[in-house]
């Protein structure tokens, strides 16, 4: 028992000289500032945030956004069939717009938004498309699509969707192999 306590011992006092050690510290943060480029969020448009859950922000002042609609009712369509849109807005702030992310709730829609800064009073599109395939069903299948759209906006995600019914002709089910 006495040895366990003596090891013990030992490993917080080993603990605590690290944690002492300021001068080195001291050197390794200053070489890790030399040796690795800290590159701003501005000119990362796909930087993730800290723990790889949003984009991050662009940096900077903040401005405002405003769409021509928001939302886009595609009606019925065939499954296979590839939809589409474009959503409109304008920079309504003050500053330039700086668009970091767009990303669809699913892998059948796929946004694509202008990467460079967008001035004040300036306009521009982000194109949605949408790939119906293995989507729809006899009778249809309702399909709604929500794209979020992160810029040095407040808030900072703004949202279009796109939407409409996925329909599947009768018999097109791919029959299971008979074992």
């Amino acid at each position: 028992m006495k040895h366990l306590s003596f090891l013990f011992i030992l490993g917080l006092m080993a603990m605590a000289s690290c944690k002492n050690d300021t001068a080195s510290s001291a050197v390794d943060a200053a070489a890790n500032a030399v040796t690795t480029p800290s590159v701003p969020a501005a000119t990362s448009p796909t930087a993730a945030a800290p723990g790889g859950e949003e984009p991050a922000v662009p940096a900077g002042p903040i401005t405002s956004i405003e769409f021509t609609d928001t939302e886009h009712d595609f009606g019925t369509i065939m499954e296979g069939e590839k939809v589409n849109r474009t959503f409109k807005f304008t920079n309504t702030g003050q500053e330039p717009l700086i668009i970091s992310n767009a990303k669809a709730t699913c892998g059948c829609t796929v946004p694509s938004w202008p990467r460079d800064p967008i001035a004040p009073g300036e306009s521009s599109e982000i194109e949605v498309q949408f790939d119906s395939k293995n989507k729809g069903k006899v009778g249809g299948q309702i399909q709604s699509k929500r794209i979020t759209i992160t810029a040095n906006t407040d808030p900072v995600n703004s949202y279009v969707t796109i939407k409409g019914t996925v329909d599947k002709e009768a018999g097109a089910e791919v029959a299971a192999p008979a074992n």
